[in-house]
């Protein structure tokens, strides 16, 4: 239970979610939990924070945006969130959300791009959507990396002999 508290805990930070949270209950609890247990716990975890996230932006950042340091930080935030997201957006809609959050990159995810969907009108419903396939492959993406390395991707690599 406490292992799963922990993983839990360590998607929901912003800057991490699953890109730490997977390989690290992969690597730490490999004796205390399956690989099924700790990839579902994270999954999970980063997918149901997702209602938080829509809920936090359309009724509470309302509140701290008083706040001048808060204000200038969340400018700088939804800028940065509204250039990254809108391409994928404007090409693909609610599945181009989708491939933003489940690239597992730094700057990507269910905060950003949640905060990408309520800057962009999408409806809670689509970003939801959005939230559970981009989960769904970010998790797909950042298990296979974990659990082989780079190997997995070496078709992507050209060799070169000398």
């Amino acid at each position: 239970m406490r292992a799963a508290l922990i993983l839990a805990v360590m998607t929901f930070i912003p800057a991490l979610e699953l890109r730490a949270s997977i390989p690290y209950g992969l690597g730490v609890y490999e004796t205390t939990l399956t690989p099924a247990a700790i990839v579902t716990i994270c999954i999970l975890a980063n997918f149901l924070l997702a209602p938080f996230v829509w809920v936090f932006l359309d009724k509470g950042i309302h509140l701290l945006l008083h706040i001048q340091w808060i204000d200038s930080l969340y400018q700088k935030v939804v800028e940065r969130a509204r250039r990254n997201v809108h391409a994928y957006v404007e090409r693909y809609g609610t599945m181009g959300l989708a491939l933003f959050i489940g690239v597992p990159l730094p700057g990507s995810g269910v905060y950003s791009g949640g905060l990408g969907a309520y800057l962009l009108g999408f409806r809670f419903s689509q970003y939801m959507i959005a939230s559970a396939v981009g989960v769904l492959i970010a998790g797909a993406l950042v298990t296979a990396v974990s659990l082989t390395g780079m190997e997995a991707f070496s078709f992507f690599l050209k060799r070169v002999d000398h």
